[in-house]
């Protein structure tokens, strides 16, 4: 896919694909974005007391999400253990002209070079609290093992262009290898989206959105 870099409203880059007129992430902040949706909607809701939390992300596209979790989980002493599934790595060029590191702290370039360096396919630990596992596979061919996830980021592009990531066949895949209690969180709050969600077994939420968005989707499985 092609892309190119865009600066968005809080400074922080999102990428823009030509192909499917899409962004990564959105143009009134991407860092201001992924942490109302994901970090303060989703990580921050767990059970303090689980160790490690197991974190499924569809989408790890830039690796903003699980540098944002690194970064919150070293804050407050959580381990965690992530799985990120991604069809289409963005090349090394790319990843070098990001500038999340540079925005939140110079301190943490080599972290997230790491993040993006590490080998697909395999579990990495990239902190003493953080241990990675990058997956370069469509969704739609994975199987997980049930009952493995606590916390599942869904970053997919959104269903008007990738409709086939957001059907009842995948939510229940997702469903089944959740925990109990488990939460997803999106960005989207498309009604075919919500109601495919609830037909495969989470009871749904509307949140308030970031800026520039008026409304999320949180969801916990029964």
């Amino acid at each position: 896919m092609q892309t190119r870099l865009e600066i968005t409203s809080d400074g922080s880059h999102t990428l823009f694909v030509r192909e499917l007129n899409e962004h990564y992430h959105s143009t009134f902040g991407a860092v201001q974005e992924s942490m109302h949706v994901f970090i303060q909607s989703g990580f921050d809701e767990i059970d303090k007391t689980i160790a490690p939390v197991n974190i499924l992300e569809m989408g790890f596209g830039t690796g903003l999400n699980a540098l944002l979790t690194l970064i919150n989980s070293e804050k407050n002493s959580r381990q965690v253990h992530y799985t990120g599934v991604e069809k289409f790595p963005l090349s090394d060029g790319i990843i070098e002209q990001l500038n999340y590191p540079q925005i939140l702290n110079p301190s943490f370039v080599k972290i997230f070079r790491s993040l993006h360096n590490s080998g697909w396919n395999q579990e990495i630990k990239i902190t003493a609290d953080f241990t990675l596992f990058k997956i370069n596979k469509d969704l739609q061919d994975l199987i997980f093992n049930p009952d493995t996830f606590d916390l599942v980021y869904y970053d997919a592009f959104g269903p008007e262009v990738q409709p086939e990531l957001w059907t009842d066949q995948i939510f229940q895949k997702i469903t089944n290898a959740m925990k109990p209690g488990g939460i997803l969180v999106t960005y989207s709050v498309k009604g075919s989206v919500r109601r495919a969600l609830k037909s495969t077994g989470f009871e749904v939420k509307k949140l308030p959105g970031p800026p520039g968005k008026r409304e999320i989707t949180r969801a916990t499985k029964k």
